[in-house]
């Protein structure tokens, strides 16, 4: 894993808005796997103003998102179809039918996983896949426990996350208890991945991704130890266990 140590959330959303530019200068047709939630707020705010002022196009590129709650329709404003077309979207020139999502309104969930899957295999893979942690070490919603080898799946939302997650919503009861994701082993197979934190929160979760010695499924994010091609961007409030606890990496 290569860490970037940055000063602040701006300066994390700018480096990882000029990596995602630069795959697709570099690619066109990049199939670029995309994350919502706060942490992926400022980097689709760069892309947006890039898209503005440089007008890096986006016509031959595939999106394929982590995930989607269960239950919650394309319009609803807390659905995360509704996220990535409010904040990058509809801001850019991507044609509408190349950006993908899992649909939590499937009537058969289990065939709708299948069928995302087999959709990513479609495209050959992704190229880049941004990603951010939750404090207890999940990525995508494979929490603590799941399987290395999953692929998309439906998963039982953790209180833990739905607590994180209920800031968006009128309330917690009204925070689904289930979502589509993709899975460990999904995510693992990306070509690069772009995992993103900042805030003190991040900071536990991240020491024990870095200086941690097992690659363990109560810690999905783990698995990422492995991986040939992982950047961590992340500001000095996240990194500050991992570098107190560190005399090598940094």
């Amino acid at each position: 894993m290569e860490i970037m140590e940055v000063n602040s959330f701006d300066e994390m959303s700018i480096k990882a808005a000029d990596m995602i530019v630069n795959q697709i200068r570099e690619k066109s047709y990049s199939v670029l796997g995309l994350a919502t939630g706060g942490t992926m707020l400022g980097v689709y705010e760069k892309l947006v103003e890039d898209y503005l002022v440089n007008k890096t196009s986006y016509l031959k590129v595939k999106t394929l998102n982590l995930d989607e709650y269960v239950g919650l329709d394309y319009r609803d404003i807390n659905s995360y179809r509704h996220y990535m077309k409010e904040k990058l979207f509809d801001y850019i020139d991507i044609p509408s039918k190349q950006t993908y999502l899992p649909n939590g309104m499937a009537k058969d969930l289990e065939k709708e996983c299948l069928q995302y899957e087999e959709l990513i295999n479609h495209f050959g893979g992704i190229d880049l896949q941004l990603l951010g942690i939750g404090e207890n070490g999940h990525i995508g919603f494979n929490e603590p426990g799941t399987p290395f080898q999953s692929l998309t799946h439906v998963v039982e939302l953790m209180d833990s996350t739905r607590k994180a997650n209920a800031r968006y919503f009128s309330s917690l009861e009204s925070v689904p208890t289930q979502a589509l994701t993709m899975g460990v082993n999904t995510i693992y197979r990306s070509k690069k991945i772009l995992l993103l934190a900042s805030g003190i929160k991040k900071a536990m979760v991240l020491d024990r991704l870095i200086n941690g010695n097992n690659v363990s499924e109560d810690l999905p994010a783990s698995i990422l130890k492995k991986h040939s091609n992982v950047i961590i961007i992340a500001d000095k409030e996240a990194l500050s266990l991992a570098k107190l606890n560190s005399n090598s990496i940094f």
